[in-house]
């Protein structure tokens, strides 16, 4: 079993909580290097949310008529 599989399974359910902590590590970066490698740190947010799965969203209900 890889790292990402083990990191995946201790995340299992709190996927939201994963996503705001890439967020907070990314802008705690940005504010270090005062934004210059701002691009590079919004990619790899991406990157390791896809990764994680912190990105997907519960699919929300149809529309009632």
């Amino acid at each position: 079993m890889s790292v990402m599989d083990k990191l995946k399974q201790m995340l299992k359910g709190h996927e939201d909580k994963a996503g705001q902590g890439i967020d907070k590590a990314g802008d705690a970066f940005d504010a270090k290097t005062q934004s210059k490698y701002s691009g590079q740190v919004d990619t790899a947010q991406d990157k390791l949310k896809e990764q994680l799965g912190a990105d997907q969203r519960p699919p929300e209900d149809p529309p009632r008529q």
